[in-house]
């Protein structure tokens, strides 16, 4: 049979709440929310384009039939044991989810809606609002999610406690994700989330292109996320099985394969779990940005930041997308912005859950340049917002991501140019502080000490230019924000300029005790 044709007969066999259990079912294999698919159709179609689901490979549509426990079609399909293999594609988490939503009655869910008002938004509580639709809101709020699901766990208590011992039974059943394991053993690490070629970029400082590079952070204290463990062990300790022509399978139950995973790795209780910041606010916060474009003023020869345009779009469209109450400020003098930094950490941040200032400018060593060429001190921005000064701040997270030069060096780029003091055509626009003192903050640069960084004049800049991509790209796959910087970091080394002789490498430092994870946004990632 034609298999778009049995794509069409299965569309045209589900009820609308079976369709939006699939779309609920996939939306971690597609990295974002589904919660508009109308039709299984539409959901096919973006399966397929992802080469998730072929006419070659239909083992995940057999596999989702079967969650819904749509037997009676996979047979008269003909989506048999013996046409298609038995997948593992949807996540355990996912089936868990779904399952609790199957086994709770009406009148659970109303408890629970109950239970949650003053928690959800009013309209993800009214009478029509399905079970599974207030879980992908707890999920979107950060409320619940595969490493924490407390929340749910005391609601069912209180709802129904028959299933709470199928969360329990899950928790136990789960490796954990966080932690050095699968590096310090060896094993190879699964790639949930692909590398990509990069695109070339200028220097806030120089030209640049991106080598793989070691991430350049100022503390051996710092812990820096991990990507996931690798998905035969994953799938072996949850219970189950990968097999394949050239390798045999890993089963949870041989010696061999728990005497290793018992040496190599510490056994991980609830209070050693790695917590998350609350981003659960309906705004999660105010984004500053200061944009430096202008300094024909300057005290200084420096000359205008071309491109830089660019990057200000770019990330008005990631941080309005992210949540963020957006304020943008361009051109502004040393004490200008100072005065911002200073009335911003005087207001009441009590309702919001982060805080998050990006600086676009020319730089020296331990200060970005105010565009009368008078320099601003990194200490000094911090200042305003440590535990002492913003109350309504402390242990919320303070995001800092710094476009600018951290030292002098020059080099003679083509079609390139360096944001700082300059010679010739090129200037530089960075600097470097030590790890922030207080606890809570996050300091992304451009740049390691005492080197350029790079603008191109059309596309912005190499670091803001990768940050704004891998947000887009990791956020919906549940990364956390070091994860995604790490990743910035091997993009960002491996650009170069047509010479390839200009590199660049960010340093983000941190005093961060907990994930920053943001909520996976309910509209689709922006265009950038």
């Amino acid at each position: 049979m034609d298999f778009r044709k049995l794509l069409l007969d299965v569309d045209r066999a589900l009820r609308k709440d079976e369709v939006k259990a699939l779309a609920f079912l996939c939306s971690n294999l597609l990295g974002r929310s589904l919660t508009s698919v109308k039709s299984a159709s539409v959901l096919f179609s973006h399966l397929t384009a992802q080469d998730l689901l072929s006419a070659e490979q239909p083992h995940l549509l057999r596999e989702l039939l079967l969650i819904i426990q749509q037997t009676r079609l996979v047979r008269d399909l003909g989506l048999t044991a013996e046409t298609c293999t038995t997948g593992n594609h949807i996540s355990p988490y996912r089936k868990l989810l779904y399952s609790l939503s199957e086994d709770l009655t009406d009148e659970n869910l109303k408890d629970m809606k109950f239970l949650l008002n003053g928690q959800l938004p009013r309209k993800k509580l009214e009478e029509n609002v399905t079970t599974l639709e207030v879980f992908q809101e707890l999920e979107q709020m950060d409320l619940i999610n595969e490493n924490d699901l407390n929340l749910l766990e005391k609601l069912l208590q209180s709802c129904c406690p028959v299933l709470v011992e199928r969360i329990k039974k899950f928790k136990e059943q789960q490796v954990p994700h966080s932690g050095p394991v699968a590096q310090e053993t060896g094993r190879p690490r699964s790639m949930s989330y692909p590398l990509e070629q990069n695109q070339g970029g200028f220097l806030d400082g120089i030209p640049a292109s991106e080598p793989l590079g070691q991430s350049a952070m100022s503390s051996s204290n710092t812990s820096v996320g991990r990507f996931d463990v690798p998905d035969a062990l994953s799938l072996a300790m949850s219970g189950l099985s990968t097999t394949s022509n050239s390798s045999p399978s890993l089963e949870v139950g041989t010696n061999e394969t728990n005497m290793n995973y018992d040496k190599q790795t510490p056994q991980t209780t609830d209070a050693e779990v790695l917590e998350s910041y609350p981003m659960t606010a309906e705004k999660r916060g105010l984004c500053l940005i200061i944009n430096n474009y202008d300094f024909s003023k300057s005290t200084k020869f420096l000359k205008n930041r071309e491109g830089t345009k660019v990057d200000e779009e770019s990330l008005i469209k990631v941080f309005k997308w992210l949540g963020f109450e957006i304020e943008l400020q361009k051109d502004c003098k040393r004490e200008e912005i100072l005065s911002l930094v200073q009335k911003l950490g005087q207001r009441d941040h009590s309702d919001k859950h982060c805080l998050v200032c990006c600086i676009l400018s020319h730089g020296e060593e331990e200060s970005v340049l105010g565009v009368d060429g008078l320099p601003v001190y990194l200490k000094d921005l911090k200042e305003p917002f440590n535990g002492l000064k913003c109350l309504s701040l402390v242990d919320k997270p303070k995001l800092f991501f710094i476009q600018a030069c951290q030292g002098t060096d020059h080099q003679s780029p083509v079609y390139i140019e360096a944001d700082g003091p300059m010679s010739g055509c090129i200037s530089s626009d960075a600097r470097r502080d030590s790890i922030p003192t207080d606890a809570d903050f996050l300091l992304a640069m451009a740049t390691v000490p005492h080197h350029v960084s790079y603008r191109e004049r059309i596309s912005g800049t190499w670091f803001i230019q990768s940050l704004c991509q891998n947000l887009v790209q990791m956020v919906p796959r549940r990364f956390d924000l070091v994860s995604i910087l790490t990743k910035v970091n091997a993009d960002v080394s491996k650009k170069t300029d047509e010479t390839g002789e200009k590199k660049q490498m960010p340093q983000p430092a941190f005093t961060l005790r907990k994930k920053v994870v943001f909520p996976l946004p309910p509209a689709p990632p922006p265009s950038l």
